[in-house]
């Protein structure tokens, strides 16, 4: 939904203790023993182990994206270059983390759970089968699309063509080297959804920093080397997304499972996955479309706005990444097995202390973002060909798109609950909703706010589909956000009115414009710092239930952390 962020298909204080999801399958069919603990610490557990490697990527990221912005700026070869990188952005919604995610995990949680020699190598078989299919579909797409894109790009960014042949031209070749990107990536996704299921977040979690480090060499040794520096990034992406799947490989044949050509297109959870995907697609295509009509929109805007909605739209995943999207990657294994037995108490239970998480951590997480936005712009990108112009377009871009982080996390923890329950036409109708929401928003904001109208329609539906996917879920399951959620969001929204405006005293007394890299660094971390302390000074003061629980993003022992926390 809106420019950055797709629409997602994405309290009960009795309910009872949760059934674990389905153990690890080892190569000789013997179940692994599970992680012991209560479902809220091993959700816990699990959130703190992608988020761990999550902000690594992170970091490797904003690595990434410096030398991104002092190579390109925010011209013509930045914006064909992020462009380009939309297309194969785009595919992965549909065949990786979105519409084959949301099937595929369901469905191989069913195999992952039957005993013995048989069910093991019955899962092993449905994940070859599905591998073998998922890749002929990817390579005849690929051929298909590079057969047309000269169309495609004119389609998606039409005001290149129109304004700037030579900025279309580059975008076609630059569209060409980074497709491929999405056959690494879709199986990468495959490969992810088997290992998160028997709780090994690792690997999928550390994937982009290998992604991350393949551009960050590319554009330090290539780029310099090439006529064009935005072609030497494309093959970096390329590369990286081939490491990626790489990654993948050891753990899935410690547990059994080697990728290999099984050409069983009849099998049974084929078409179980191609009947929950099919809808799913649509409901991830209409918010794709979505992001599309933005780029589109973007496109006629004046030079540089793609890429200054680019930059913030990275600096906003670094939360939504650590937090929101490791919450929802985490939550929907333990969901798909709630929903398979038909405890909804426990599935309302897990989303409701998710939905408490998100909100206690991100909250804070926006409200820094606004006040140090203009920092954290100067120090991220604001050198070589990157002015300072460029920053501060781009930082109002991020205090458009930090108005809606706790919507858009919240319908990352929200999305799994549908995927478990296996009802995917109801976010469909959701997302069409949004779609049309957005686009009226776009029209609106566009001409008057320019790029950063773009970012504000972005927020603003965020909302909407978080109260929408609410409503829907209170119609099949029960579950509501209750007075727990409430007296959560007002002690958090307390203690980030202290926290916002001791950081607010600190960038009148110590930030100037003049300062030097390593002055902006030295003012700017201890500052976030002391932020983040003072908030969660005051959330143990006023005694927020959340603040005993973050311990158990890290810890190992056995006993629940939602039971330490009183859940």
């Amino acid at each position: 939904m809106g420019f950055s962020f797709a629409v997602s298909l994405p309290a009960d204080p009795c309910a009872p203790p949760a059934v674990s999801a389905p153990p690890p399958v080892s190569s000789g069919g013997k179940h692994a023993p599970s992680p012991g603990g209560g479902t809220h610490g091993r959700l816990l557990r699990a959130v703190g182990a992608i988020s761990l490697f999550t902000l690594l990527s992170r970091i490797l990221g904003f690595v990434r994206d410096m030398i991104i912005a002092r190579v390109l700026g925010a011209g013509m070869g930045a914006d064909a270059f992020f462009v380009a990188q939309k297309l194969p952005n785009f595919l992965r919604r549909l065949f990786a983390e979105g519409a084959f995610s949301a099937a595929f995990v369901p469905v191989f949680s069913d195999y992952a759970q039957k005993e013995g020699e048989e069910g093991a190598r019955q899962a092993r078989e449905m994940v070859n089968a599905v591998f073998t299919t998922l890749s002929l579909i990817l390579l005849g797409l690929m051929v298909v699309m590079q057969l047309a894109m000269p169309l495609i790009v004119m389609i998606e960014a039409p005001g290149f063509q129109m304004q700037d042949p030579a900025k279309f031209n580059l975008t076609v070749e630059l569209s060409r080297v980074t497709l491929p990107f999405i056959f690494f990536v879709s199986l990468t996704a495959l490969a992810a959804g088997v290992l998160n299921t028997y709780h090994h977040f690792a690997a999928p979690a550390l994937a982009p920093c290998l992604l991350n480090l393949a551009i960050i060499a590319a554009g330090l040794w290539l780029s310099p080397r090439m006529d064009e520096p935005a072609m030497g990034l494309a093959w970096g992406l390329l590369l990286g997304g081939a490491l990626q799947l790489l990654l993948q490989l050891p753990p899935l044949a410690k547990r059994g499972f080697h990728l290999r050509l099984l050409w069983r297109p009849d099998h049974p959870a084929i078409r179980r996955i191609l009947t929950i995907m099919a809808p799913a697609l649509l409901g991830v295509s209409v918010a794709q479309i979505s992001f599309l009509i933005d780029i589109f929109i973007a496109s006629w805007l004046p030079e540089g706005s793609i890429s200054y909605l680019y930059y913030a739209d990275r600096v906003m995943e670094l939360p939504l990444g650590l937090v929101g999207v490791a919450m929802g990657a985490a939550i929907l294994p333990a969901l798909s097995a709630h929903a398979s037995r038909g405890d909804m108490a426990s599935l309302r239970h897990d989303l409701d202390f998710a939905l408490r998480m998100v909100t206690f951590i991100n909250l804070p997480a926006a409200v820094g973002l606004i006040v140090l936005r203009d920092p954290v712009i100067q120090l991220l990108f604001q050198r070589g060909a990157f002015g300072p112009d460029a920053a501060r377009l781009t930082a109002d871009a991020l205090l458009a798109f930090s108005l809606g982080l706790i919507g858009y996390s919240a319908v990352k923890v929200l999305a799994p609950a549908f995927y478990a329950l296996k009802e995917i036409r109801i976010p469909v109708r959701i997302a069409i909703v949004s779609l049309a929401a957005t686009i009226v928003m776009n029209l609106l904001f566009m001409i008057p706010l320019k790029h950063v109208g773009l970012a504000l329609s972005t927020a603003l539906a965020s909302y909407l589909n978080m109260i929408l996917l609410i409503r829907q879920l209170k119609i099949r399951t029960g579950f509501t956000p209750g007075r727990r959620y409430l007296v959560t969001l007002g002690k958090s929204l307390t203690a980030c009115i202290v926290m916002g405006g001791a950081l607010l005293g600190g960038i009148e007394l110590f930030w100037r414009n003049d300062l030097t890299m390593l002055q902006q660094t030295l003012v700017l971390l201890p500052l976030t710092a002391c932020g983040a302390l003072l908030y969660f000074a005051v959330a143990w003061l006023i005694r927020m239930e959340e603040i005993r629980a973050l311990p158990g993003l890290f810890s190992r022992k056995r006993q629940g952390v939602g039971a330490k926390a009183g859940e």
